[in-house]
């Protein structure tokens, strides 16, 4: 089994973090993003990924510690890493072309900046697995049309009439991945473009009518990292699994507390030092960061950073800030002094 993963995006909406750190590297308790999902695919796959193939975009900023980062990932799961380049951002189906010589056999094709929590076996006589999550308001979503046999026979973006409540995740599984490497070569040929982008869909779309057969996997929880406020809502159902998984060890035993208090769960990572503050529930807190005088909740905070005098609710902050305040739902990106 092969894991597919385009993460050439900036990430916009998650501005000021994603200025200077790819979105899908954004620690989400106590991981970046794309750690979390590689690591959950695998887990709900129950069987071992020969390879992970990362397709990443302008080498300015997804640079040499970034495709380090990702070595170690696929190596740690027992895969041979891959490193893809997306030369221009033309979209989804040419993102995944990008990375054409791993494109063969059974393959996980999954974009890095959502996150699951999922438990179910692969159809075995399905072409194609399509993860979908049953949504409230499917008019919001892309989602899948079924027939009677459960099976997906067309994908419809944001249906103004009732089609299905299962929306597409963005999570897709190909029994041979060379199948859908040839109808989008298909589609680049052709010039098959949609919002000026070449896209899976339409990939997808000419595997349906040459009747391949594709089924849903539909997850427990669907966790978006699209912009502040999404992420912070995410980061608080990850702490809230992992304290109920028991998994993993979420404060580390090198954190200093002096006259603090700690409100389960949290993630707190290596050399932390917290003096006079309390600090939780769902706070994320990265290595080397000190927290003085303070109440922090429901926030995510990175590395070696310096919090003093702040009541913080719904707050994100980066890496090497410096806040002296009193500000409360703040969103600040790396190496910002607030004093």
């Amino acid at each position: 089994m092969k894991i597919i993963v385009p993460m050439a995006g900036r990430g916009s909406r998650l501005r000021p973090h994603s200025l200077t750190v790819p979105k899908p590297l954004i620690p989400v308790a106590g991981q970046p993003i794309v750690h979390r999902l590689v690591k959950d695919i695998a887990k709900v796959l129950k069987q071992p990924i020969e390879e992970i193939a990362f397709v990443l975009g302008d080498p300015a900023f997804f640079g040499d510690d970034v495709v380090q980062n990702l070595i170690e990932l696929a190596e740690g799961l027992g895969a041979k890493p891959s490193i893809y380049r997306q030369d221009q951002p033309l979209g989804t189906g040419h993102a995944i072309m990008s990375a054409e010589p791993s494109l063969s056999g059974p393959a996980v094709i999954a974009y890095a900046d959502t996150l699951i929590r999922a438990e179910f076996d692969l159809d075995p006589k399905a072409d194609s697995v399509i993860w979908t999550k049953r949504v409230a308001n499917p008019e919001a979503y892309g989602v899948v049309k079924l027939n009677s046999n459960e099976e997906i026979v067309e994908l419809v973006e944001k249906p103004e009439a009732f089609v299905s409540d299962q929306a597409v995740i963005g999570i897709y599984y190909f029994k041979d991945v060379a199948v859908l490497k040839s109808k989008l070569q298909e589609v680049l040929d052709e010039n098959v473009m949609n919002g000026g982008e070449y896209q899976i869909n339409d990939g997808i779309k000419r595997m349906m009518a040459d009747g391949k057969v594709f089924k849903t996997g539909t997850v427990d929880e669907w966790m978006d990292c699209g912009n502040k406020a999404i992420t912070i809502e995410t980061n608080t159902k990850m702490l809230e699994f992992l304290k109920a998984d028991g998994e993993e060890q979420l404060v580390n035993d090198t954190v200093i507390l002096e006259n603090s208090n700690i409100i389960e769960p949290c993630f707190i990572g290596e050399n932390v030092v917290l003096k006079n503050s309390t600090i939780g529930p769902n706070v994320s807190i990265g290595n080397n960061t000190t927290i003085e005088n303070s109440v922090v909740k429901n926030s995510l905070i990175q590395t070696q950073t310096t919090i003093k005098n702040a009541t913080l609710d719904e707050a994100m902050i980066g890496n090497h800030v410096k806040y002296n305040g009193k500000f409360t739902k703040i969103s600040i990106g790396d190496y910002t002094q607030m004093e």
